[in-house]
């Protein structure tokens, strides 16, 4: 699984704003939770993929990994809805959750990190009324952007390691096998993480 970030482009997506892209992708989510139809969840999904190919011309690669990393989760839910709904209630949240995850794919794969973050930075400005500081919430959001594709590729060299000691890769025992060394690897990083943090003062730079 490879979760998209920023893919280097000259699309007139990639020099939008980024307070305008993610106001956007804040607004898709409310039409589509405000309006959960069908006509609407498929218009929105046709929109985020013209707009991913044709106007940032990311490839359909990017977008495919994305759809792969949530297509077991998506068919649960839909599965789920046809056993207590019906089942164009269950399609249009299928593609509702599909279009937002590739709206959400979009918006990093054009968009700088730096620059998300400043956005967010503003944003939270006002919450330093009551205590919050706006740059611990912009390094958190750049720590877990950047740790995205770093634990996705943490996950692929342990699946890799497995596979070739004739380990399956596939099903529920594989995946335990993949969630054990996984967890503990991300434990390892956040440790070490939080001690470069702390060697550097950074709790003292950051207030």
């Amino acid at each position: 699984m490879t979760l998209a970030l920023y893919v280097p482009r000259t699309s007139p997506v990639h020099r939008a704003p980024a307070g305008l892209k993610l106001l956007v992708l804040v607004a898709l989510g409310v039409l589509l939770f405000a309006f959960p139809s069908l006509p609407v969840a498929a218009g929105a999904l046709a929109a985020v993929l013209l707009v991913a190919l044709a106007g940032a011309r990311l490839p359909v690669g990017l977008l495919a990994r994305q759809a792969r990393a949530v297509a077991v989760w998506v068919a649960a839910i839909v599965v789920l809805q046809v056993a207590v709904g019906d089942l164009p209630t269950a399609v249009a949240t299928g593609l509702r959750l599909l279009a937002l995850v590739l709206a959400a794919a979009v918006v990093t794969a054009t968009t700088r990190v730096t620059a998300m973050v400043a956005v967010v930075e503003r944003l939270c400005a006002p919450l330093r009324l009551v205590g919050v500081r706006p740059s611990r919430v912009g390094l958190a959001l750049a720590m877990t952007l950047r740790f995205i594709p770093l634990v996705a590729e943490r996950a692929d060299r342990i699946r890799e390691a497995q596979a070739a000691r004739g380990g399956s890769t596939r099903g529920p025992r594989a995946l335990l096998r993949l969630v054990v060394p996984l967890l503990v690897s991300v434990l390892q990083l956040a440790h070490t993480v939080s001690e470069a943090l702390d060697a550097r003062g950074a709790d003292g730079a950051l207030s």
